[in-house]
Formats: structure tokens, sequence, C-alpha cells
């Protein structure tokens, strides 16, 4: 069990914040210092740290001693033979955490297609979510290799006794790992998938919707009749002949408006009597002075 959880997870290494570097002495006097450019890996952390794995690719070709005459010669099959052998890998196969924020990781260094066990001590300096959002783990470190061990010999001999290039090399790790959280993707999309059947078995009552269509189209014919009816008692209101025109139109296409249009007979002829009792009134009151008259000729012998 580790004593930090928080390094539990899928890590990569993030090169452009990353340095895997070397040093060694030349000339017996002075140190010189590389790194390789083109670094790629990952980790993954178990809670148990017997079931976590590392790995680092190295691409011999990267390599950067900021002297282009030097890196050239490093390249060459005297040193790394990139042509041959591209790169250098390392494959972890037990990480143990030997303090607080310390561990040791064991594994598989090739160089040359040579293969030899080394243990790399690494110091987490810390776990911080940059600016971006992304979770970063720091790691540092170094150890001292003999390069013979991976078949890399070449060198000069000095006048002093010593050598040009010194056998021993340091390796030095600066890491900038970055938690990778696409476990975490697939949940998500398992959701959406899920959320995106919902709306398919919702749309599979589109036939409902129809079988409530021909419900909706049984009142349409009603609502033409309903309207139609009022435009043409407005415009066959005045001439009283066009009103029956209009009905006996309407009437096959729909009984129901012939029924709606027999009102207006009564309404009409009760204007007419309503003309004809004012034109009667006078007649009766000349009957009543005929009547009247009559009478007075009887009685003054006029007839």
């Amino acid at each position: 069990m580790t004593e930090n959880p928080g390094i539990i997870g899928h890590w990569d290494i993030d090169p452009s914040h990353s340095r895997l570097g070397f040093s060694t002495r030349h000339a017996m006097v002075s140190r010189v210092r590389g790194a390789f450019n083109d670094v790629s890996g990952s980790a993954d952390i178990a809670d148990d740290l017997a079931d976590s794995t590392a790995e680092v690719i190295i691409q011999t070709a990267s390599i950067d001693t900021r002297s282009e005459g030097r890196d050239e010669h490093l390249r060459s099959a005297d040193f790394f033979d990139v042509e041959t052998y591209p790169e250098i890998r390392f494959v972890s196969s037990a990480i143990d955490e030997v303090d607080e924020d310390s561990y040791i990781v064991t594994g598989e260094l090739t160089i040359r297609d040579m293969t030899k066990t080394v243990s790399v001590p690494l110091e987490l300096i810390g776990i911080e979510t940059d600016p971006f959002g992304n979770l970063r783990a720091g790691l540092e470190g170094s150890r001292r290799i003999d390069r013979k061990d991976w078949g890399v010999t070449w060198n000069t001999k000095l006048d002093s006794g010593g050598v040009l290039v010194s056998d021993k090399i340091t390796l030095e790790f600066e890491l900038s790992l970055i938690k990778n959280l696409a476990e975490a993707a697939p949940a998500d999309s398992s959701e959406t998938t899920t959320e995106a059947p919902k709306p398919v078995t919702e749309a599979t009552p589109v036939p409902r919707a129809d079988t409530s269509a021909p419900q909706a189209t049984a009142p349409a014919p009603e609502a033409p009749e309903s309207v139609t009816p009022t435009p043409a008692v407005e415009e066959t209101a005045p001439p009283t002949p066009k009103a029956p025109e209009g009905a006996a139109s309407v009437a096959p296409n729909a009984e129901p408006a012939a029924e709606e249009f027999s009102p207006p007979r009564p309404v009409k002829p009760a204007e007419i009597p309503t003309d004809k009792p004012a034109e009667k009134a006078p007649e009766a009151k000349q009957s009543d002075a005929q009547s009247s008259g009559g009478g007075l000729g009887k009685l003054f012998g006029l007839r």
C-alpha cells in the first residue's frame, strides 16, 4: 500500500517539461552535460505498488550536448549507432516505496540491444494542478552507470594515462508527469450512450401521435363549417334570394350547414309583416272614415 494515494492512476511523461540527461568527465578535467530531447513514457501506479509499472522510451538521435560535431560523433557507431539502434528503452519490473515520497524503480535498461537490470531512485517533488487543469507530478533522481556494460566502449587515451571520455555516466531524471483521466472518459461516454437510447425510446411512440392525428382531423371539418357560415350569412343577409342559394350550395357538402341557414328564413318574413301593418293602418283608417261618412250620409239623407 502506498503512503501517498494521490499518485495512484495512469500518468504520461510531459516531454516539453521533462529532462532525461547525462553527464560525464571529459579529458579528466571538465564535465560535459547532455540530454535526449525526444522522450516518451508512462506509469501506471496501483494501490499496491507491486502491481505498478513504468516505461520510458528515448530516441537516441535526439541527443544534444550543445555541440553539433560532438553530437554527430555520439550518434555514430562509436557510441549509440542511432541508425542501427534508434531507441533506448527502460521497462520497470518493480516499484518500491523506501520512504515518504521516495521510491526505487527497478527495471530493464536496453541500450544497443543489450539489456541490464538497474535500479533508479526517484523522489516525488509534489503533485499540483497547473493553470490548465492538468494534475502534474514531479519526480527527480539520478543513477551512475558504466557505459561499457552496454557495449559503448569507444575512447582515446591521454598522454597522462587517462582517457578522453570517462566510462562512468551519471543519468539525470527530471520528470513532469500528467495524470491521464482517460479512464473516466469511457464512463462518461457510457453515460451518454445510455442517455442516447432514451430519446430513441421516446421517439418510438411516434405511431401514437399518428393515432391521435385522425382524432384531430375529425373536428377539422367542424372548424370550416363554423367559420364559413358566418361570412356567408353576412354576405347573403342583404339579398334574400342569395341566402337560399348559398345554403343550397353548402347543404350537399355538409348537412349541419343547412340546419344553420334555416333560422334566417323565419326572420325575413318577420320583417315583411312589420312593413305591411304600416301600409294597412291607413287603409283601416280610411275604412273607418268611409264607415263614419256612410253613417252621417244616412243621417243627413245623402244616400
